[in-house]
């Protein structure tokens, strides 16, 4: 019975082929969702290992944060733009959750991410996460929780405004854009806490400060943040 289920799989796979969201190949048997040959080969910053990255240093004077973490470097036209793009506008929020499980691995060995307490994702806009159907953040917060073993929080932080795309935008612009957006409800349960505050891409991190300087209100807080990518 077993090996029946087993033939039927792979002939289902020959006909609707299961492909790596990173590079188009097919899939064989035992992978999912990306390639071993991907999985080994992405383009990993490692700052798990590095304090001072280059990540943390860009919100140096801007906003206290504990530690900075991106799991891989984004460039146009690469894999991580596929992935990126599947997971944002292709209906695939478990690439979000795989990225999310990589990423934890990493994270269990950073003495620095030990003592978190809570992951928060940034809050998408009723309207946008209406039209999308899931928060890519939220989808990649699981995927660390389930290596952290910590609880995932998607309703304290909200969103109070909708916000134009950042694409496009400057620095200066992107930080505009983000002014007053963020808000917390029950300010109480996350009063002394160590918040690990995720993303999906950091650019110049315009909307992680918009987030961890609203949470840093909150008496005792301390911030960390983690994202998918980040894009020089």
């Amino acid at each position: 019975m077993k090996l029946r289920a087993t033939y039927l799989k792979d002939f289902i796979a020959l006909i609707f082929p299961q492909l790596c969201q990173a590079c188009g190949n097919n899939l064989i048997t035992g992978e999912e969702l990306i390639c071993t040959a991907c999985q080994y080969d992405l383009p990993y910053t490692n700052f798990h290992q590095q304090a001072d990255n280059v990540v943390a240093r860009q919100f140096w004077g801007r906003i206290d944060l504990q530690s900075a973490y991106v799991l891989l470097y984004f460039s146009k036209g690469g894999r991580v733009q596929n992935m990126m793009h599947q997971l944002k506008y292709r209906n695939t929020p478990k690439i979000g959750n795989r990225l999310g499980e990589i990423a934890g691995k990493q994270l269990v060995t950073a003495a620095c991410y030990n003592d978190i307490d809570i992951i928060i994702p940034v809050p998408l806009h009723p309207r946008k996460l209406k039209q999308r159907g899931y928060n890519q953040s939220a989808q990649f917060a699981e995927g660390l929780a389930q290596k952290l073993n910590k609880p995932v929080d998607t309703v304290n932080l909200i969103r109070l405004k909708h916000t134009d795309t950042q694409t496009k935008k400057s620095r200066f612009l992107r930080y505009e854009n983000m002014k007053d957006v963020f808000g917390v409800c029950n300010a109480e349960q996350l009063a002394g806490k160590h918040i690990l505050l995720v993303d999906d891409i950091i650019t110049t991190g315009s909307t992680l400060e918009a987030c961890g300087l609203e949470l840093l209100k909150i008496p005792g807080v301390r911030v960390s943040v983690a994202a998918i990518a980040y894009a020089e």
